[in-house]
């Protein structure tokens, strides 16, 4: 078993890790702890698609390679930390030889705040995932203002050579939570392949131009599904995506889009993503204006 691995109680344990904010610097961002304090957040914030990569030496633990190839993680951001404050992945155990299977999964901190919340799969299960299990539902268009532009149904440009190159994958693991060989260019498949949290940056559409006023936004979920995997560093693909909902909730208005990856080379779908943007109405000008 991997260094820092326990199994306990029918769940594998993670070790202990201490995520590094690399963005603390970053003027007007919720990683920012001026801007995360002025907003209401304890300080500035490790995004949640960070504490993805926990979960790498325990998907390999369980599955090995499938995971890369044919596997899935969905995970609803629930409490945020900052920099350095310690969380650990928790996967409950697959039984014994399942091919196709889906589990609960959280990521955690010492002191018992679940920061993530959701499932992870391999091959085809029939379970319905954690994101996608979420109903969504459409705000009324005079309860926006930060995504009064933005609207279900939207495409979002398609990016035809999108490339993750070893030195943006290796900017991206100076969080310095578990870095695997395998991302760094001793991977099963030869090369490196992307971890879970980089691998966001292929998959992330982003939005239609001129459709987000200024805000202060977060993460809110995310799923990512391996079809034909895994995504590899310095291979080009063809990313598109599409606006599926745009919501509210009493503090945040958020939206979520879908996006697919495809391989540019040969055109096979390698992966997809569901994922959830919120920004703050308190980090909102527009909010502010028209109190």
């Amino acid at each position: 078993m991997a260094d820092g691995l326990v199994i306990k109680d029918g769940k594998l344990y993670g070790g202990w890790r201490q995520p590094i904010n690399i963005w603390m610097d970053v003027p007007g961002s919720i990683h920012n702890d001026a801007v995360a304090q002025g907003v209401g957040m304890r300080g500035g914030t490790i995004p949640g698609t960070v504490h993805l990569n926990l979960f790498g030496p325990l998907f390999v633990e369980l599955w090995g390679t499938r995971w890369w190839e044919k596997g899935n993680i969905s995970m609803y951001y629930t409490y945020a930390t900052t920099h350095r404050e310690e969380v650990r992945a928790v996967i409950a155990l697959p039984p014994k030889g399942a091919r196709d299977v889906q589990v609960e999964a959280t990521a955690e901190t010492p002191d018992g705040h679940i920061v993530a919340r959701g499932t992870v799969a391999v091959g085809e299960p029939k379970a319905v995932s954690n994101i996608r299990a979420i109903q969504l539902e459409d705000a009324r268009r005079e309860d926006l203002r930060i995504l009064a532009d933005l609207k279900p149904g939207m495409e979002i440009a398609a990016n035809d050579n999108v490339v993750i190159t070893q030195e943006m994958m290796d900017k991206a693991l100076e969080t310095n939570t578990d870095p695997l060989d395998w991302y760094r260019g001793k991977s099963p498949w030869g090369g490196s392949v992307m971890s879970p949290t980089s691998e966001y940056q292929p998959l992330n559409a982003g939005f239609p131009p001129d459709t987000i006023k200024t805000a202060v936004g977060f993460f809110g979920g995310t799923e990512i599904r391996h079809i034909n995997g895994p995504i590899k560093v310095d291979v080009a693909y063809r990313r598109t995506g599409k606006v599926i909902c745009v919501g509210a909730s009493p503090k945040t208005e958020f939206a979520w889009v879908d996006s697919w990856l495809h391989e540019k080379a040969t055109g096979k779908l390698v992966a997809d993503m569901r994922h959830m943007t919120r920004w703050m109405k308190a980090g909102s000008p527009a909010w502010q204006e028209q109190k």
